[in-house]
This record gives structure tokens, C-alpha cells and sequence, in this order.
């Protein structure tokens, strides 16, 4: 406990009043290339540390880039609720369903989960209907 009760109390004070900070909004104009390097790394930390409260305390950060939750993205989207009934008698042997809603044969699987896994570390995969 000694160590961090060092850097808190005398360490990190010492070099944060080192800091060419200027007293001015002019002041900023007249720092040194050298004084401008020096305010890098307190800068980043900074930054960094906004940006993990961003990410911790805001949904919608969490969020971007990503769709909004939907797992359908081309499906029959003018459909209120996609439902698609197949007789079991009419499966062969067996049939593979898809899961993952990016299949160009729907509703069987045509293997686009595995681009679809690989995108997003997702581990779907066919539901197989095998007839007995």
C-alpha cells in the first residue's frame, strides 16, 4: 500500500504541476514543440479514461455499428412476421433449417453462417430435421 500511497500523494502531484500548462488562452500559442510533446501523454490518459466511462455508462456507445438487434436484415421484410411452414413428410432424408437469417434459400441453410460467425464471433448454425 506504501508504493500507491507514494504515487498519489507526492509522484503524481509532482508531475502534474510540471506540466507546461499556460495561465493564459494565449499562453497556449507559445508552448514549445518540447511543451507540447510533454502534455501528450496526460492527454491520452484522459481520453482514454472519458472514453471507457463513455462506453461503461452509455447503451447506446455499446451499441454502434452494430444493427439494431435485428437478426433479420433481408428476409421478407415487408411481411409483419415471417412464418414458414414445411410438411415433414415432405423432407427426404433430411433438411437443414437455417438460424441465422442470412441465407439466400430460406428458410433451408445454404452455409451463410459460417461468413456470418466469422463477422460476428457468433457460433449459429442450422437447426437439421433428419426423418426416421
Amino acid at each position: 500500500m506504501e508504493p500507491i500511497s507514494h504515487v498519489v500523494k507526492s509522484s503524481l502531484p509532482n508531475y502534474l504541476s510540471s506540466l507546461p500548462i499556460p495561465d493564459s488562452f494565449g499562453g497556449w500559442f507559445k508552448l514549445s514543440f518540447k511543451d507540447w510533446l510533454a502534455l501528450i501523454p496526460p492527454t491520452v490518459v484522459v481520453a482514454g479514461l472519458g472514453y471507457t466511462t463513455y462506453l461503461a455508462f452509455c447503451p447506446a456507445a455499446r451499441c454502434a455499428g452494430k444493427d439494431s438487434g435485428r437478426c433479420n436484415s433481408s428476409i421478407r421484410k415487408n411481411e409483419a412476421k415471417v412464418v414458414t411452414m414445411v410438411d415433414v413428410e415432405d423432407i427426404a432424408g433430411q433438411a437443414a433449417f437455417c438460424r441465422c437469417w442470412k441465407t439466400k434459400n430460406w428458410p433451408y441453410c445454404d452455409g451463410s453462417h459460417g461468413e456470418h460467425n466469422k463477422q460476428t464471433g457468433d457460433n449459429v448454425g442450422p437447426v437439421v430435421v433428419k426423418k426416421k
